[in-house]
């Protein structure tokens, strides 16, 4: 019998977790879809959440690449742009495997960002950086997989990673440099491209620009804390500080270059509420200085929970003080006042301003974010019931199909009933024929005995009959399988039935509720139409407001330009009027007395040259540029001007100064005309020539009278300083020869305590005078490598006569120390013959420590600070005064030893005789405070003489 046809194919029927899949995938494209669009404004970050959340479901990022990949980034810039940030972010926070399955996508990367590279500058320039970045994070990651996305470990973390190996830590340096270098690449090409575009971090352009910068400074922050931390190690490990110096001077460039990208975004308004920066040290840290690390503090970057709908909020650009009113002039402090009064009220109306603009796009954005929603959500909500109705019909047109293809299996189960019944009627017929034939057969059989053959060969005939009759029954017992498999069919069919009734349900009354939330949502737009009237109103208010301030605005900022001007017009005049006196005061008798140096004449030149040529670059349109330079200019040449004069004064030929005098009243006379030049907004370019020429010319003229008065005398130099530096050495030899047979002699003579306290003066004396002969030495080796330094191919005499100056102090200090020195040996031997006064040596031992001091400081003012001389030297100066303590301590204490010794005995005084030993003392003591007051006078008289006598000198 031939096989049964089969019923019409039925439509397949997708399972739940089919269905969920499709609905996961399509919420993953359209998440991606907007957020990496073509718009110029900074990624959503719901829509990179829904991204991320997304890898964690599945356990990869092969969805995400996969619609990632199908968006136009090789077509639109800024597509390839947000293609990037949303990659860095996916990689950063995504699930662990996306950096396993990311890697194969490196080629893609590589190509959009050859693409985008042919475009030198703006987002062409970005978008290959910022790929190089991405395929230098995969790389890193592919080499350290230990390492999360977001960079975070713990510090036994980076230590099991490293495995207290060298050449690991080594390694991975070089790698976290290598990363940041890209980091620092994009965020400056960043910065650049904002200065071109002239975009700022508060409009959508720049915001688009800046926003990836937010992954690369958590990225960069993880790095550098690492990075320190491996350097530190490394250098408590390896012994040679060279292995490592590049590796510092990497890391000294990258500090820097970082420090300035904290700085520049912290400064931004963008970053305020997105990001919390912790600032760098001033200096990176020491890694040759073990204390340093442990100072040393990880600091991390806070990014706060983004809020889900991040509006733009634009602050009110607040304007500093246009003019710099810092001068100490009291006319100008007068004006600057003025100018900060009509300052504040130009910003509050220029804030007042910018905060009903910033109120009027606000709202304007409101409306039309909240029209575009509504639209969007009437498209949808139609889309989603013309959808619902066609699924409904559809459901209907399968269930009229469903409920033919029943009717036609059941048609089908009719026949196949009806044609087993005949086949089973003709079965029943032909077994009754042969039961007949066999009964006929049976009573027959005696009869028919003889006709063996003949019923032979009935009897084989019956027995195929019988044959034939099996296999009938057997056709029937499959036939009967094949109506049991029908009726299973129908049951399933029925199942199915049910099945697509419930479904149907659900779908009627999912478009019941469609309906009722379409009903809620018109009314919810009558609603927002009716707001968006309201918001008209007020925002035509708003605008009619800002006209009116704007007029206002502008008559402030005319009566603001003139009140600036004038004040421009006065300060300059009050300069003029500064420099007026300066040129009167040259003429004035009273100068005559006042003395100036030509050196410091001549370092007073390079103040005034430099605001000569400061006004040269001043533009007439900055008003506070133009007070600051009148001001330095009229200042700084009254000075030069009169110290001028003073320098005239020294000369010893009157007509020379008198030369010198006018030339200082004409160069007042030619700032006085570039000062009339600013306040006119003239160019003043000839007159500062003129004006530069005769500064150097009046320098000149203070030079010719250093020589002119140094005569011949600067030829001597040189010898008279080994005249001096030999006479100095011949005193304190001879003192310490002298101080020695002192002592000889005071063992021989005295004996007792005369005897001890001879010893323990002239003891401390031979210790000073050895302290002072190393320090002597010291600055002979100093002196000599500051002359070999400093002349040159010159001679010895040559370097003297050029620094004359500092010459005649070596001479002075080194007849001082002589001078002290002499002094010592007297009051010392005064001391030991008992006729002097043991104050008399602690004055010697403090005059002498104060004249090395003397001697020390002319040694240092030209000796290099890195000498080694020099420091012996100072080692040297030391010494000296340790041992001039020990004069002095020892002074007293041999003062206390006499005092002890000569101590006045009462034990046998009548009440009379102590009372005149009381009267006399008494007389004594006002006699000494006379005698102390008289000397005191005296010392002061005797210090004023020395200091004028001392001036005259070195003039």
């Amino acid at each position: 019998m031939a096989s049964l046809s089969l019923p019409r194919v039925l439509h397949p029927r997708k399972t739940s977790l089919e269905i969920e899949r499709e609905n996961f995938e399509k919420s993953q494209n359209q998440a991606l879809q907007k957020a990496i669009n073509g718009q110029e404004c900074p990624v959503k970050q719901k829509h990179v959440r829904l991204a991320i959340i997304g890898t964690f479901q599945t356990q990869s990022a092969k969805i995400f690449w996969a619609y990632a990949l199908r968006l136009p980034a090789m077509d639109d810039r800024i597509v390839a742009w947000k293609l990037c940030h949303v990659v860095h972010k996916v990689l950063r926070e995504g699930h662990p495997l996306c950096l396993v399955d990311s890697q194969r996508h490196r080629k893609d990367l590589d190509e959009i960002g050859k693409l985008w590279g042919h475009l030198k500058d703006g987002y062409g320039k970005m978008i290959r950086l910022y790929t190089s970045l991405l395929i230098n994070k995969l790389e890193f990651h592919r080499r350290n997989p230990r390492f999360p996305g977001h960079l975070g470990v713990t510090p036994e973390e980076l230590e099991s990673i490293g495995g207290n190996d060298v050449n690991n830590y080594f390694d991975m340096t070089v790698e976290m440099f290598d990363y940041l270098d890209h980091i620092l690449a994009l965020q400056e090409t960043v910065f650049n491209s904002l200065d071109r575009a002239r975009s700022n971090s508060m409009t959508s352009p720049g915001q688009c620009r800046l926003a990836p910068l937010i992954p690369c400074i958590q990225d960069a922050s993880k790095l550098y804390d690492y990075c320190v931390k491996i350097l530190f190690k490394l250098h408590m490990i390896l012994p040679s500080e060279d292995l490592l110096c590049g590796h510092r001077e990497r890391f000294v460039k990258q500090f820097r270059g970082l420090k300035k990208f904290y700085e520049n975004t912290s400064n931004l308004q963008y970053f305020k509420d997105l990001i919390a920066i912790p600032p760098l040290p001033d200096n990176p840290p020491n890694f040759l200085i073990v204390g340093d690390f442990r100072t040393y503090v990880t600091q991390e970057v806070v990014v706060p929970q983004e809020p889900e709908h991040e509006d733009e909020h634009i602050e009110p650009i607040s304007e500093g003080n246009l003019i710099d009113t810092t001068d100490d002039v009291s006319g100008v402090e007068r004006n600057a006042e003025a100018v900060n009064a009509n300052v504040i009220i130009h910003q509050e109306i220029i804030q007042e301003r910018e905060f009903l603009r910033i109120q009027c796009e606000k709202l304007r954005c409101e409306i039309n974010s909240l029209m575009a929603k509504n639209e969007r959500d009437i498209k949808t909500l139609q889309s989603r019931i013309s959808g619902l109705e066609v699924d409904v019909a559809a459901k209907e047109n399968e269930l009229i199909q469903e409920r033919q293809a029943k009717e036609d299996l059941l048609s089908q189960s009719s026949a196949v009933a009806q044609s087993q019944d005949s086949e089973q009627r003709a079965f029943h017929e032909k077994f009754d024929k042969l039961k007949a034939v066999y009964v006929k057969l049976r009573d027959e059989h005696v009869t028919e005995i003889r006709k063996k053959a003949e019923l032979e060969k009935k009897l084989s005939n019956a027995l195929k009959d019988l044959e034939r009759m099996t296999e009938l029954e057997a056709e029937k017992g499959r036939i009967e399988e094949v109506e049991k498999q029908k009726s299973d069919e129908l049951c399933a069919l029925q199942k199915d039935k049910e099945l697509f009734h419930m479904e149907t349900e659900i779908l009627k009354k999912s478009v019941s509720d469609a309906c009722n939330e379409r009903n809620a949502i018109q009314l919810e737009l009558q609603n927002i139409l009716q707001e968006k009237e309201d918001f008209k109103k007020r925002s035509e208010e708003l605008s009619y407001k800002l006209m009116d301030l704007e007029r206002r605005l502008e008559n402030e900022q005319k009566d603001f330009e003139q009140n600036l001007r004038n004040i421009v017009r006065k300060s300059v005049e009050n300069c003029e009027k500064i420099l007026r006196h300066a040129i009167h005061e040259v003429d004035n008798p009273a100068l005559t007395a006042l003395t100036c140096s030509p050196d410091y004449l001549r370092s007073l030149t390079a103040g005034c040259r430099e605001t000569l040529e400061e006004s040269l670059n001043v533009s007439f349109t900055d008003h506070a540029a133009i007070i600051t330079t009148s001001n330095k200019i009229a200042h700084r040449h009254a000075i030069y001007i009169l110290q001028g004069r003073a320098t005239c004064n020294t000369s010893p030929d009157i007509s020379f100064g008198e030369k010198m005098a006018e030339a200082c009243k004409f160069l007042g006379e030619v700032i006085l005309r570039i000062l009339l030049n600013l306040k006119e907004s003239q160019s003043a370019e000839q007159l500062v020539q003129e004006a530069l020429e005769k500064l150097e010319e009046i320098a000149s003229l203070g030079d010719g009278i250093n020589l002119s008065r140094l005569g011949e005398q600067a030829e001597n130099l040189a010898d008279m300083l080994d005249s001096e530096m030999s006479a100095m050495d011949k005193a304190i030899e001879e003192a310490a020869n002298r101080i020695q047979d002192m002592l000889t002699n005071s063992r021989a003579a005295d004996s007792g305590i005369k005897l001890e306290v001879n010893e323990k003066i002239l003891d401390s004396c031979t210790n000073l005078m050895q302290a002072i002969r190393i320090l002597v030495k010291k600055s002979r080796l100093l002196q000599a490598e500051i002359v070999g330094q400093g002349r040159g191919t010159a001679s010895a005499k040559e370097f003297y006569k050029r620094n004359h100056q500092w010459t005649d102090g070596f001479i002075s200090a080194a007849k001082a120390v002589a001078v002290a020195a002499k002094f010592l040996l007297t009051a010392a031997d005064k001391v030991v013959v008992s006729n002097g006064k043991l104050e008399q040596l602690v004055v010697a031992a403090q005059e002498i420590a104060a004249s090395t001091a003397q001697l020390v400081v002319a040694s240092r003012v030209k000796a290099d600070r890195n000498s080694d001389n020099l420091h012996q030297l100072t080692q040297a100066s030391k010494g000296v005064t340790t041992a001039t303590g020990t004069v002095v301590a020892t002074v007293k204490d041999c003062g206390q030893l006499m005092d002890e010794a000569e101590e006045l005995d009462v034990s046998n005084l009548t009440l009379h005789q102590a009372k005149r030993l009381e009267m006399d003392s008494q007389v004594r003591v006002l006699e000494l405070e006379k005698e102390l007051e008289q000397e005191r006078y005296r010392l002061a008289k005797l210090r004023r003489h020395h200091y004028q006598l001392a001036g005259e000198n070195e003039t």
